[in-house]
């Protein structure tokens, strides 16, 4: 097999896993106006940019007016993580175009591309909220070990809603956790390199 053949079997499978990505997003849409869906939809959008800044900044805060330093500086990894990850999908998605699944499963209107609109309905990828949700949970995790599961759960479960939600396709959901988590370790050796305390790990 030579590198045209190669090339051609590469592309055909990125064309298939392309397809089932949007078929799964076209099937999982079915959900979206279920009981469950009015709930969950929701409560994922804690991991939204203000409530997800909002909460950050309050542990950051509330560790520094009680006293409690470990507090303060988990609350400044979060807030940084979220930062970082926020900047990084706000690159991506100004220069990525891909529509939301809702605009196929409501308009029949399905692009993808480079350099076009940067607005809402077509910064699919990557997923926000699945990034902060990602990065939250990392952060939070060092600092409290014993919560890594509940919170990589928890994280992994706002991040699947999304695809039921109309709002990404799976694989937004996935570039959205690998900016989380990207995002989360820079934050986390820079404060192993500029900022003391014991909760490195």
């Amino acid at each position: 097999m030579d590198d045209t053949d190669n090339t051609a079997s590469a592309e055909s499978i990125i064309d298939d896993l392309h397809e089932a990505d949007v078929d799964l997003a076209v099937d999982a849409g079915q959900l979206r106006h279920t009981t469950f869906m009015a709930v969950a939809g929701p409560l994922s959008e804690i991991a939204d940019q203000p409530p997800a800044f909002t909460l950050a900044t309050a542990a950051m805060i509330g560790g520094i007016v009680t006293g409690r330093p470990r507090l303060a500086r988990t609350g400044a990894r979060v807030l940084a993580s979220l930062a970082v990850a926020t900047w990084i999908k706000a690159t991506i998605k100004s220069k990525v175009v891909r529509t939301r699944p809702y605009k196929l499963l409501d308009e029949g209107h399905y692009e993808t591309g480079l350099n076009g609109p940067d607005e809402g309905p077509y910064n699919s990828f990557p997923s926000g909220h699945t990034a902060n949700a990602v990065a939250a949970a990392r952060a939070i995790g060092r600092a409290a070990p014993g919560a890594r599961a509940p919170l990589y759960l928890g994280a992994a479960a706002l991040g699947a809603v999304q695809v039921p939600r109309g709002s990404h396709f799976a694989a937004d959901v996935v570039a959205g956790a690998v900016v989380g988590l990207v995002s989360e370790a820079l934050v986390d050796a820079a404060f192993k390199a500029f900022v003391p305390g014991r909760d490195h790990r």
